[in-house]
Parts: structure tokens; sequence; C-alpha cells
């Protein structure tokens, strides 16, 4: 389940079903990929979904250990990024960090 939201382009998909900064092309995916999250009860349980391999989760490296990113658009470098506590998605951002 997602507690928080980080960034308003997140909680503005979310919630909205658009947002300012993320490309359009990628809205649908961002929103399925956040409900996916949302719906889960465990980190294990995300990881058995069966995403396609372009999705991608994978864990963050250096000053950012500790956190995960599910790719929105692998080629474009939109991620949606989060930290695991608890059972629960806590600062959950769609944000293209590289």
């Amino acid at each position: 389940m997602i507690k928080d939201f980080s960034n308003k382009l997140a909680s503005d998909l979310y919630h909205k079903g658009s947002c300012k900064g993320l490309p359009r092309q990628y809205w649908l995916r961002a929103i399925h990929l956040l409900e996916v999250m949302d719906a889960v009860e465990s980190f294990e349980e995300l990881k058995r979904q069966g995403f396609p391999p372009s999705v991608r989760l994978h864990p963050l490296a250096g000053k950012r250990k500790g956190e995960w990113a599910i790719d929105i658009h692998k080629i474009s470098g939109w991620r949606i990024t989060f930290r695991f506590e608890q059972s629960e998605f806590v600062d959950v951002k769609v944000e293209d960090y590289h």
C-alpha cells in the first residue's frame, strides 16, 4: 500500500490521472504501476506481479541506498522511486533522476 507521495507528479498522477512534467505518453503506464503498488500488501508481492522485463524493479545505490526504482520508460529515464517500510511504500516519487 502507498503511504505517502513525495512529489506532486506522483500525487497528481495517482489522484487526478494527469500531471504536469511527465510526458503524456507515459501517464497510463505510470498510473498502472502506482495502482499495482497500492494494491499489493508486501514488497515480495510486488516482485511477484510478473512485470514485463522493461519495468525493471531495482535498488538504488550511493546516497539513495535504501530506495528502489521501477522503470516507467527505461530509455527516457522516467522512474517511480520509493522506500518500503513497515509494509508500506513511502516517499513515492515520479522522477527522471539521471
